[in-house]
């Protein structure tokens, strides 16, 4: 009797389970037609990415000290402040897509003033009006 009715249970689980994935409006096909973010193109390359940053010290007072003023920026976009800041050995590399070539002298600057003249490596990409980068092309 009491294996009738976990065969039961379980059966009726399974049911609901079906149903479930019949009524999930976000299918596998669905999933794969989303946008990627900006940058999920750009990090896929062997260039330098926040997991190569070294655990020292100097090299994570500097990167916050540089995501510190390019978040204190108001005049930046969201897109800006979101580069990627990557510093190893007392090298910087600073990665990701902006909307305009002034945002990303801007950044580039704020970075050499923190870490200082030929220690910063500007990755840095601007998106285009077709929503492409300057390195898509």
């Amino acid at each position: 009797m009491r294996i009738l009715k976990y065969a039961q249970i379980a059966t009726v689980l399974s049911i609901l389970g079906v149903a479930a994935l019949a009524v999930n409006p976000m299918t596998a096909a669905a999933q794969s037609e989303r946008t990627e973010p900006d940058n999920t193109r750009v990090n896929k390359n062997a260039e330098p990415t926040a997991d190569d940053a070294t655990g020292n010290k100097s090299d994570r007072e500097t990167m916050r000290a540089i995501r510190r003023s390019i978040v204190k920026d108001d005049s930046l976009s969201t897109t800006a402040q979101n580069v990627k800041v990557i510093a190893k050995n007392g090298k910087v590399t600073l990665k990701g897509p902006v909307n305009s070539e002034q945002e990303k002298q801007a950044i580039h600057a704020k970075a050499v003033e923190i870490a200082g003249e030929g220690k910063v490596v500007n990755e840095i990409t601007v998106k285009q009006a077709n929503g492409r980068t300057s390195r898509d092309r």
